[in-house]
């Protein structure tokens, strides 16, 4: 039966592609690897777990390197390694992945197909956050992988080169790139961005303005646009050009996921140009969104900020009680999070539900637990290191519920040896004495004394000796008569009696001779397939004599190896739980550090909230104490209160006016 290497194919490009285009590829691609015939009984066994894939690879991996420590594939070797190689990889081991494609990926395979392998790669590892590894498995890439990743290429790297924060490199891959139209606009956009964060303005505002003006309705272009206008927006800001910041943020839709980055940043873009009451529309309507949006936070306080500059201090002070009520409230919210996660309920959280049985890299939690808290968690999905994090604590419950499986297996085969021990202790006294008859002897022997009789009834033609029973009762029978015969006197009726009895004997003597040749040959026949029989006799005669010395043996050295596996699988569950743990307490750590950090800056806002009011009330009870005074002498009105944190400060709004992750 042959198989076609599209199992190879489907691990390098990390089961990416699908399974019709693969077979397709099969026969007219010629970057594909030509069918290979499997001539290991295991690498076909290999090929069927990997085709079923019901557990994300591992029981095709630990099968593949079993068989390779046994010599099992001698045919396949390379073929397995690369096969191997894609299974670490889409089980999210890239370290190990790496290492053997840039030992096996080399002039064996087609171009095509090594490209796509470390195009794959190269995604894998900037999702880890390796970058420099995305550059170098990048740069492994001989020629154009196609119209189809060629663009995708491209923006991988230069989205590697700008975490890098190597703005000039990427400029200088993305200044004449002319590359796919679906991934034009993104290197467009990036090209902005990296201009921007290099300090080149000028030269960033038409690209990102063009970016920023797409006409187009899919839902991909129109997030585009609305990322170009709010990078173009807060690089003006920080620039001090309120102006033109608000033309790229009034471009911005208000139903768009940046909305409420958007309307934030119009807003000081107002009180820059000192329309205070311009900015309480877009921070008035901030104030109608979720409070788990920093921009929606930092809202509540630049709406009475701005109150206070239109000299509106009574309605200034309720909304900075209001703003201290929502923050104490949603500071409680947040505080029993916290503890939900320091009681370890998180993970059980997200993974309770899980019900995809992909593991490895292409897993993502895409659904969150119906829970108080996971209002607060989305910030912290949409974190790479907590989304890898996630994922490799899975694959740690997934290994733990392999080696639960393996130790019940361990114990089966213990039970399988111990069987065959007292299976052998209760048959060894028949084996001994059916061994101390030697029986193969004595029917050798008997075969032998068959054969010295055939020998001779074939040389003397003794026809009679091959009769079937009954001929042989008849050619007696035709025996005792002559015998009668002749001892009764001569006479007429005697004679007659004798002519008609040789007249018998002669047919039965013409049958018997007649078969005599077909009888021969049965029994020769007959014979030979005894002398088989006597072979499989000896051979078993033979290895029943060597088991019976090797059982014993056997079933000590097996049972020292199940024993040996089972205490390196109990060594490897405390591993795991150990990395478990770790694992979950780095999850916890992220979580948690998040949470504080949402706390934090609620209690920053709601020390500003409190300075402010404390501020307004002062200057109030200045004015009353003015009042009163006789000598109604005109008082200063004092200083307005300190502008909560803007475009570039400490809050997580204002730090979003840096142009847009790429």
């Amino acid at each position: 039966m042959s198989f076609g290497r599209r199992a190879l194919i489907f691990a390098c490009a990390l089961a990416l592609l699908a399974p019709a285009r693969l077979l397709a590829a099969r026969h007219s691609d010629s970057n594909a690897l030509p069918p290979v015939r499997v001539q290991d009984l295991a690498y076909g066994d290999v090929l069927f777990h990997y085709w079923a894939d019901q557990d994300g690879g591992l029981e095709t991996l630990t099968r593949l390197e079993a068989y390779q420590h046994w010599g099992f594939m001698p045919h396949h070797a390379v073929d397995a390694q690369l096969l191997a190689a894609g299974l670490y990889l889409q089980l999210g081991l890239h370290n190990e992945a790496g290492d053997r494609f840039a030992s096996l990926l080399n002039g064996r395979v087609s171009v095509g197909v090594r490209n796509r392998a470390w195009f794959y790669l190269a995604k894998v590892w900037y999702q880890r956050g390796y970058y420099d590894r995305t550059e170098q498995a990048l740069a492994r890439i001989q020629g154009d992988l196609g119209p189809e990743l060629e663009g995708e290429r491209t923006n991988l790297l230069v989205n590697a080169l700008m975490y890098q924060h190597r703005y000039d490199d990427a400029i200088a891959r993305l200044r004449n790139w002319q590359g796919p139209p679906d991934w034009r606009e993104y290197a467009r956009f990036n090209l902005g961005v990296a201009l921007v964060r290099a300090g080149r303005l000028p030269e960033a505002v038409p690209i990102l303005t063009a970016v920023g003006t797409l006409q187009g309705d899919s839902a991909e272009l129109l997030s585009l646009r609305d990322r170009a206008n709010v990078a173009l927006g807060f690089a003006y800001l920080q620039a001090n050009q309120p102006q033109p910041a608000q033309a790229a943020l009034a471009r911005v839709r208000l139903d768009g996921p940046y909305s409420s980055r958007a309307l934030l940043a119009d807003g000081w873009a107002q009180v820059a140009l000192g329309q205070y009451r311009a900015a309480l529309v877009p921070w008035t309507e901030l104030q109608h969104r979720s409070l788990r949006d920093s921009a929606v936070q930092e809202s509540f306080l630049a709406v009475p900020y701005a109150l206070g500059k239109v000299d509106a201090p009574a309605q200034s002070a309720q909304y900075y009680e209001l703003a201290l009520k929502t923050f104490s409230s949603e500071a409680d919210n947040l505080s029993v999070a916290i503890g939900h996660v320091r009681d370890g309920g998180l993970l059980d959280d997200l993974l309770s539900g899980d019900r995809n049985p992909n593991h490895g890299w292409m897993w993502q939690l895409t659904r969150l637990p119906d829970a108080p808290q996971s209002r607060y968690l989305y910030e912290l999905l949409a974190d790479d290191d907590f989304q890898q994090g996630l994922q490799n604590y899975r694959d740690l419950q997934f290994m733990q519920q392999s080696l639960v499986r393996w130790d019940d297996s361990m114990q089966a085969f213990a039970a399988m040896i111990d069987a065959r021990a007292r299976a052998y202790a209760q048959r060894l006294p028949r084996t001994d004495a059916l061994l101390a008859t030697n029986a193969p002897l004595h029917l050798l022997a008997q075969r032998n004394e068959v054969d010295s009789r055939l020998q001779a009834i074939e040389t003397g033609d003794d026809v009679v000796a091959l009769a079937t029973p009954k001929e042989r009762e008849q050619w007696d029978h035709i025996a005792r008569l002559a015998a009668r015969l002749a001892t009764l006197p001569p006479s007429l009726e005697r004679d007659n009696v004798a002519d008609k009895l040789r007249l018998v004997k002669g047919v039965l003597y013409w049958r018997l001779d007649t078969a005599f040749k077909t009888r021969s040959y049965q029994e020769q026949r007959a014979l030979h397939e005894t002398d088989q029989a006597l072979d499989e006799l000896q051979n078993r005669w033979v290895r029943v004599q060597r088991a019976r010395a090797s059982v014993a043996n056997n079933n000590g050295d097996f049972a020292a190896r199940v024993a040996a596996l089972g205490s390196r699988i109990a060594d490897l569950h405390a591993r795991l739980l150990t990395a478990q743990r770790q694992q979950a307490a780095y999850l916890d750590g992220l979580a948690e550090s998040q949470l504080n950090a949402q706390q934090s800056r609620l209690q920053a806002y709601a020390e500003q909230a409190r300075f402010a009011l404390a501020n307004i009330y002062d200057r109030a009870a200045e004015a009353r104490q003015a009042t009163s005074r006789a000598s109604g002498s005109a008082q200063s009105p004092g200083e307005t209160p300190a502008p909560p944190s803007g475009p570039g400060g400490a809050s997580s709004a204002g730090g979003a006016s840096a142009p847009s992750q790429p």
